[in-house]
């Protein structure tokens, strides 16, 4: 489902004294949240003054947070960007928006689950499709994966021998 507002990151704990936040990234390496010049936290709109990765995670500064009390206030927050921000190239896709997709066999067209988990894993990711049982697929193009359609909420994939079982 095409979604407007999209998480990437959450604030995991604070850096120093200046109101500094580590966040952990949720889509992609830390260096992705470095390209936004506007975050969304709890609806309301933020600009970062700095941001810059320090072991695997960002390090924002936000306007109006001076102190590491301020910035203490905003732990366990998420961070989300405009979808339209984000800039993906052609055929990527946010975890988020593959959640809730319908699941259809590629080669005959039949329904076969919903996405209901997007895991992340060095090699790839791997969706879990929820049908009349749970089944995972690896996320890789044109091998399993074969079309994407956000717009009409559907996935098609190519069912292996032993895939669904």
């Amino acid at each position: 489902m095409k979604l407007e507002f999209v998480p990437v990151g959450r604030i995991v704990s604070v850096h120093g004294i200046r109101g500094e936040l580590r966040v952990l990234p949720l889509e992609g390496e830390a260096d992705f949240l470095t390209g936004f010049q506007t975050f969304y936290l709890d609806g309301q709109a933020v600009a970062p003054a700095a941001c810059r990765v320090h072991k695997g995670m960002a390090l924002l500064k936000l306007e109006g947070i001076e102190d590491r009390t301020a910035a203490e206030g905003l732990r366990g927050k998420e961070l989300l960007v405009r979808r339209a921000d984000a800039r993906l190239p052609e055929g990527e896709y946010f975890d988020g928006e593959l959640i809730g997709l319908d699941v259809f066999n590629g080669e005959t067209g039949e329904r076969v689950g919903e996405l209901v988990r997007v895991d992340r894993y060095p090699a790839s990711r791997v969706y879990t499709v929820r049908g009349e049982r749970d089944f995972l697929v690896p996320a890789v193009k044109d091998a399993f994966i074969l079309n994407v359609d956000l717009e009409n909420n559907r996935m098609d994939i190519r069912v292996w021998e032993g895939l669904m079982e």
